[in-house]
């Protein structure tokens, strides 16, 4: 039972890394916002910049991971019972 929920928290298509780095992108945005607001000026867009950064860095690892994940699937030898 735990193993299905389990893979409820597993990227297994670009469709859904999309869908996670979207989420990443709106939260990250929102949260810079509260930054650009709280220190208004020079520092308040770095943080800005800061938030939106983390997010591209994040959704090329994910994207990596998944072509890596793939890769592996796709080399590992096929067992055949017999």
């Amino acid at each position: 039972m735990l193993k299905k929920i389990g893979r409820l928290f597993v990227i297994k298509t670009k469709l859904e890394a999309c869908l996670i780095i979207y989420a990443l992108g709106v939260g990250a945005m929102a949260r810079g916002m509260i930054y650009l607001h709280e220190y208004p000026g020079f520092g308040g867009k770095l943080l800005l910049a800061a938030c939106s950064g983390s997010v591209f860095l994040a959704g090329a690892k994910i994207f990596d991971c998944l072509r890596y994940e793939r890769a592996e699937k796709a080399a590992a030898p096929v067992h055949q019972p017999g």
